[in-house]
């Protein structure tokens, strides 16, 4: 009885460099065609685990917690002072699906910051601000907005605000009663 053979399937070679292209685990520095690079931990072509992406245009960077491509977990995200060309903290704490959630200091100026609870990246739940003229807001926020209860605390050499001003806030401000 005769033997039939079928010549073996050859697979393309494009099959073979996809294979050795694809990315998961531990990798050194990938660079995109935009400029932007990545280094650190991958997991079916996608940022997982921990890892540093630099954006070239912004020059800003991300080093923490990477999840399915997006930021999830806890990072820092820095951009360069344009006057000292160093790196500053804008913002460190928790991220969810590319966002600011849970607790984090985000740092506006160099003596403006709040440092609380974050929802969907804005300023939401339990926080305090620290503005510059040395004032601070304790309270509820919601929505990047104060909300709800919350205390602001002045300056001791600035001025009660005018009754206009909080109405306005709508908040229970307590004033310390100065000498």
């Amino acid at each position: 009885m005769p033997i039939v053979k079928y010549p073996r399937a050859v697979e393309p070679f494009w099959y073979e460099w996809d294979r050795k292209a694809q990315k998961c685990g531990l990798r050194h520095t990938i660079y995109a065609v935009n400029g932007d690079h990545y280094t650190g931990e991958w997991l079916d072509n996608l940022k997982h685990g921990k890892g540093t992406q630099t954006w070239k245009s912004t020059r800003a960077i991300y080093n923490g917690d990477w999840k399915f491509g997006k930021r999830d977990g806890y990072g820092t995200y820095s951009i360069p002072d344009p006057i000292t060309k160093e790196y500053k903290k804008v913002y460190s704490g928790w991220w969810k699906n590319d966002k600011k959630c849970g607790y984090g200091i985000k740092f506006y100026s160099d003596m403006e910051y709040y440092e609380g609870e974050w929802s969907r990246g804005k300023r939401s739940g339990w926080g305090r601000m620290y503005y510059q003229d040395g004032s601070i807001y304790e309270g509820q926020w919601l929505e990047d907005q104060h909300s709800g209860q919350g205390m602001l605390r002045l300056c001791r050499f600035q001025q009660l605000p005018c009754l206009r001003c909080l109405l306005e806030l709508c908040l229970d401000l307590q004033h310390p009663i100065l000498p």
